[in-house]
């Protein structure tokens, strides 16, 4: 019987170094695939679309499983729609991604959306009408509630839930790199 061995954690990054490394490899993909436009999907499966990346769960539930195909065991099983999650390779159909409790396994491209989505992290954040700490508190999310993402610069993103709408910390949020303009 072959030996399995569990997805290995990926090493974290200088965030800036990451930042330079994501827009390398959206130049080397496009420019290795000249047929195909941004986002487009290849005929393996895979896709033309920057890796790591953040996506979001399309239903309320989904199979996480160890590896890329369906012979491999269910390892969770969410049942968040919005989630957001990190995608960190792609194989054929499959997606290895990353929750926001840094769990890695395999999901097929089927169960999720290019929605941009957030998940609150820690503790109880304060979301301003502005993006400035001297502006109105719009109001208070509790962790783990998950947004929509509408618009992140600098070190501010607006996010909405529940017909409310504010503006929170970047690094409050598990759904965005640092810098990553969503938006506007």
């Amino acid at each position: 019987m072959a030996e399995r061995v569990a997805p290995r954690r990926p090493v974290r990054q200088d965030t800036a170094m990451r930042t330079i490394r994501l827009s390398l490899l959206a130049a080397l993909l496009t420019a290795a695939a000249p047929g195909l436009a941004a986002g487009e999907e290849r005929a393996d499966g895979t896709t033309t679309l920057p890796v790591p990346r953040f996506v979001s769960l399309k239903s309320n539930s989904a199979m996480m499983r160890s590896g890329p195909e369906e012979r491999f065991p269910i390892l969770w099983e969410y049942k968040r729609r919005g989630l957001p999650l990190e995608i960190i390779k792609e194989y054929k159909i499959w997606r290895q991604v990353r929750d926001p409790d840094g769990t890695i396994g395999w999901m097929n491209k089927s169960l999720l959306t290019g929605v941009r989505t957030g998940f609150v992290r820690d503790s109880v954040r304060t979301l301003y009408v502005a993006p400035d700490l001297q502006s109105r508190v719009a109001w208070r999310i509790e962790p783990g509630t998950v947004v929509t993402i509408t618009l992140c610069e600098n070190m501010w993103c607006r996010v909405s839930n529940d017909g409310r709408s504010g503006y929170i910390l970047r690094n409050q949020l598990f759904g965005t790199y640092p810098n990553e303009v969503i938006g506007g």
